[in-house]
This record gives structure tokens, sequence and C-alpha cells, in this order.
């Protein structure tokens, strides 16, 4: 086995937000992940659940895993009360991290000023808290509304440009993470905080082969220093099973269940 294989299966489980985001997700589910995350293999960045959750993968994820959840989702509608309500509910129960979806519809119908009124009011919700815009590029589709939809989160002060939710047809791509890149790396040179903006890789990343290619491409245009959780991210509920099989040889393969990640 490489050691470029093996670098890439530890840099993936650094930057792991083990996720479970499945409709029918029970506390039993939850418990399950956190288990998962006590792996033979190390530790990921975080899990991702529900808010409903997030009080009880605080108490049981291992030390040092931070606790992840979603805000406006999945569908990312224009209802900023409901985004806020759900950000103060994660922030409530001590939740580390939000995941928040743009409404991208309402970008793509010409509405930027209501999707980042949105963002702008989580971000105002939760300070202190890491939060991750998801930009859904696949629905986005054009280069100029995934660079328009990246401008919204950097301008409103997010901390991570993620792609997509995983429950559209079309999750991460190579093109849409190099726009989202180039638009971080951009903000880097003009803002001070840029250098702390980082970049979520979510949708359809199931090996670690999947991630080898967002690691490389973050590496390109962010450079080598950005190789670590507080800039590089992956949402998956199936890659620790291969990062576990070429770090242990003992994974159990892809375990993702419908609907998740």
């Amino acid at each position: 086995m490489s050691d470029t294989l093996l670098n890439d299966a530890r840099t993936a489980l650094a930057c792991l937000d083990l996720t479970s985001l499945n409709d029918g997700d029970t506390p039993a589910a939850i418990t399950a992940l956190a288990a998962k995350a006590a792996g033979p293999a190390g530790r990921p960045a975080a899990l991702c659940v529900w808010p409903r959750f997030v009080a009880q993968a605080k108490a049981e994820a291992p030390a040092g895993v931070a606790v992840a959840a979603v805000a406006n989702f999945p569908d990312g509608s224009l209802d900023l009360a409901r985004a806020v309500a759900d950000t103060q509910a994660i922030v409530a129960a001590g939740g580390d991290e939000v995941d928040l979806v743009l409404p991208w519809r309402a970008l793509q119908a010409g509405d930027a000023a209501g999707a980042a009124a949105v963002v702008q009011a989580v971000r105002a919700a939760c300070p202190g808290r890491v939060l991750k815009l998801i930009i859904e590029s696949g629905e986005l589709a054009t280069t100029a509304l995934i660079a328009q939809a990246s401008a919204i989160g950097l301008e409103a002060g997010v901390d991570f440009l993620k792609t997509s939710t995983g429950k559209t047809p079309t999750g991460a791509t190579p093109e849409a993470a190099c726009v989202m890149l180039e638009a971080i790396a951009q903000h880097q040179t003009a803002h001070p905080r840029g250098a702390a903006v980082g970049f979520k890789a979510s949708g359809g990343i199931r090996t670690v082969a999947d991630a080898a290619l967002y690691i490389g491409l973050v590496r390109e245009i962010l450079g080598e220093g950005a190789l670590n959780a507080r800039r590089l991210r992956f949402g998956a509920s199936g890659l620790l099973g291969d990062i576990e099989r070429v770090l242990t040889g003992a994974g159990a393969g892809n375990t993702a269940a419908p609907g998740s990640y």
C-alpha cells in the first residue's frame, strides 16, 4: 500500500464529519454513530446530526470530537425564522458547529439579498460556533451561481463553504470545488480572516480515492497548510469504512445507508 494512500486516509479521517442525517434516525442510530467515531483507526473531526440529537451526541461523542448539526436542512428555504430557530436549538444544546443550507432556489431566482439575509441572521445567532454554508453546488450548476453563493457566505463571515446536502442527485464535484476554493483563496488574499476559511466536500464521497481528489485540490489552491480540520472537511457516512480498510486492513467497506451522505 502506497504512502500517498495512507497519508490521504489519515487526512480524510482527521477531517471527517461522520454523518447521520437519515429521515428515520433514532437515539440508537446516534449511539451507533458515536461508537463508530471511537474506531480503531482514530477519531474523526466531528459528528453531524439533526438538531434534536445534539445533546445526545455531545454526551456520547469520544473526547475531542466536535458535534455539528444542520439548519434550514435539507431544502434551504427562505424562512429566516426557521433557520434561526434551528441554529438557536443547536447552540442551546451545546453544539459546536452549524451546517446551514443556503436558500439556493432563491439565489437561482435572482433573490440574492433574501438568501444573504438568512446567512447573515444565522451567523449572528451562533457567535463563536463554526458555521458551514451548504451552497448545493450541484443544483446551482453554473460557475457564476456557485461563485455568487460562495461570495454570499464569505461576506457573511462563514467558516466553511460546503458543496452539498447529500440529498440531491449531484453532490460534490471537482468543478464546483475549484470555484469554491478559488473564492476562498481570493478572500484569503483580500481579507485578514480569509486564511481561516475552509472547504467541505459532501455528497458522494465514499472512498479514500474520492477524498484524495479533494485533498489534492485543497493542496493546490489553498496550500499544504490547509490540510487539517480547521480548513478541510468531508461530510460522509460511508467513508469511514474505507478509511479503516486502508489504515487497519479491517474496515467494513462502504456502509452508507439509504439517505445518508
